[in-house]
């Protein structure tokens, strides 16, 4: 048994001790570049019953997040979401086990938000993705948390050659240095994400 097919069978264990009056709410955590988009494709093709929740999907519009007079990294960490909101909308509809669940969709493009549905039922397993999902205001909800540990070198050299949409490749490194792995730091530092995750999943870039 490699090591993703231990982490398929110990998710598939945690489930089965749910007790199902609510839906089972997992979490894939990780930095920039750590393979959690991927990793989730991989739980979709052999868990039943799964939801799948990017929480980069739900962050706020620009005007909220860029230019608001604090460093780069403090409005990443703390304005990119509200997470109040998400806390209460969504977060909280999954322990209140309600069937539907309304969260505003981030268009990009655009900078403007789509109103969507989402049905889920008490036998669902939410994949939640994304980063910081661990921060102070969501870090109690959740059945179980991973962790995917990925080594430095290799998530900057990722992030810095698939995110062209940032600009050339000196604009995106500075926007990196300046916003995001500043404050992927400060997380690591705060929260101890580590520390908190069920299961850690060491990975050498090969994965």
């Amino acid at each position: 048994m490699d090591k993703w097919d231990c982490l398929k069978q110990q998710i598939k264990e945690k489930y089965k001790k749910h007790n199902g009056d609510r839906p089972f709410i997992l979490a894939i955590d990780g930095l920039s570049g750590a393979g959690k988009t991927t990793l989730v494709h991989q739980l979709k093709n052999v868990l039943d019953n799964v939801v799948i929740i990017h929480i980069d999907d739900h962050i706020v519009e620009k005007a909220k997040r860029y230019n608001t007079g604090h460093d780069e990294w403090f409005e990443y960490y703390q304005l990119q979401w509200d997470t109040n909101y998400l806390k209460e909308h969504l977060y909280d509809k999954l322990y209140q086990n309600k069937k539907y669940l309304s969260l505003p969709f981030y268009n990009k493009e655009k900078d403007t938000f789509t109103q969507r549905t989402i049905k889920i039922s008490p036998k669902s397993i939410v994949i939640i993705e994304g980063i910081f999902l661990l921060r102070e205001e969501w870090k109690t909800v959740y059945d179980y948390v991973v962790f995917l540990d990925c080594p430095r070198e290799i998530r900057y050299e990722r992030v810095l050659h698939r995110d062209t949409y940032i600009g050339n490749l000196e604009e995106r490194l500075k926007k990196y240095q300046n916003r995001y792995w500043v404050a992927e730091d400060y997380y690591l530092k705060k929260q101890k994400p580590l520390e908190l995750a069920h299961y850690v999943q060491q990975l050498d870039g090969a994965d």
